[in-house]
């Protein structure tokens, strides 16, 4: 995308909260939007909850309870105003966690010489964050998979291979790729295609980071990719939103 076509992107791109309330709302959609929104976040959600409680079977039934609460409803009231999406929800999931541990506590079928359930022990930030930054990662690289089946062109596997095998030369990667795309390519083509897979990988994780904010602005999203680690690997993305050189 050349910097035109970003900043218009920017100041159209559909945010996360304008699914959210799209998913509450009366319109044909809402199903799908829910769809879009649960299937997004499934995974970090899952995560977060394992970290939290310790328990796979506790993760997997809070987790079925996010996404009723959410076709339910319950969420309608959220108001991007208050804050970032993935602080939605992680208030979301703090207060699920806490309220499995409160049933625990007066569960009836304790006995009474058993020993209280621990506290809650909910993921601190950081590992909030974490799961939110490997969210946004594993959904750049799904969709650099789905650009590469759409179109054709190699930048998944180019950049995944690379990823996966840095210890090696542009030469010993051709070798490999050449084998895995059945055609013959050299060491000057793997440098080109990581640095245009890369360019691509970068654009969406800038893309993915957007839709989690509430008002797509390159100050808010510097902050954000800087919170989530990112920042580094997007400065170049960040100076053509800005128009710089």
């Amino acid at each position: 995308m050349n910097p035109d076509e970003i900043r218009t992107s920017l100041s159209s791109i559909s945010t996360l909260w304008t699914v959210v309330c799209k998913a509450h709302g009366e319109s044909e959609g809402v199903s799908s939007a829910q769809g879009q929104l649960l299937h997004r976040y499934s995974r970090a959600i899952h995560r977060y909850l394992l970290g939290a409680l310790h328990d796979a079977e506790a993760a997997e039934e809070l987790s079925q309870e996010f996404a009723l609460r959410f076709i339910r409803g319950d969420f309608r009231r959220a108001d991007p105003q208050r804050g970032r999406f993935r602080d939605f929800v992680k208030g979301v999931l703090s207060h699920l966690v806490a309220d499995h541990y409160r049933k625990k506590v007066r569960s009836p079928t304790l006995p009474a010489d058993a020993p209280e359930p621990a506290a809650p022990d909910p993921a601190s930030d950081k590992e909030f964050l974490y799961v939110w930054r490997a969210e946004v990662l594993q959904h750049a690289w799904d969709e650099l998979a789905e650009l590469e089946r759409a179109t054709g062109k190699p930048f998944y596997t180019a950049l995944r291979f690379h990823a996966d095998h840095p210890e090696l030369r542009s030469a010993q990667q051709a070798e490999h790729l050449s084998k895995q795309l059945r055609m013959r390519v050299t060491a000057v083509w793997v440098r080109q295609a990581l640095h245009r897979a890369r360019e691509k990988f970068v654009e969406l994780i800038v893309r993915a980071v957007l839709e989690t904010i509430s008002h797509p602005a390159v100050d808010e999203l510097e902050g954000e990719l800087g919170e989530l680690g990112l920042l580094k690997y997007c400065k170049p993305a960040l100076k053509r939103l800005r128009g710089e050189k």
